[in-house]
């Protein structure tokens, strides 16, 4: 599943990424196979979404969040 998949109170871990051009950005960012995450809310018009990763939130646009798989917890 993608991380833009994930409805706002669910948790994630991320397993990989499927694209290399975000890859690194996305690495920077805190983003890293194996770290959990938490989707704290969804803008009103669904763009963009914010996460909690690592400790800290963190806002992605809906085309980043496409390209993390993601294994969902609960």
């Amino acid at each position: 599943m993608k991380l833009s998949d994930l409805k706002p109170g669910q948790e994630a871990i991320i397993s990989e990424f499927d694209s290399n051009d975000i890859f690194l950005k996305l690495m920077e960012m805190g983003c890293v196979p194996g770290e959990r995450i938490f989707l704290e809310q969804v803008a009103p018009l669904g763009d963009p979404i914010s996460i909690k990763i690592s400790g800290y939130s963190l806002s992605l646009r809906l085309n980043e969040a496409e390209h993390i798989k993601v294994e969902l917890i609960n």
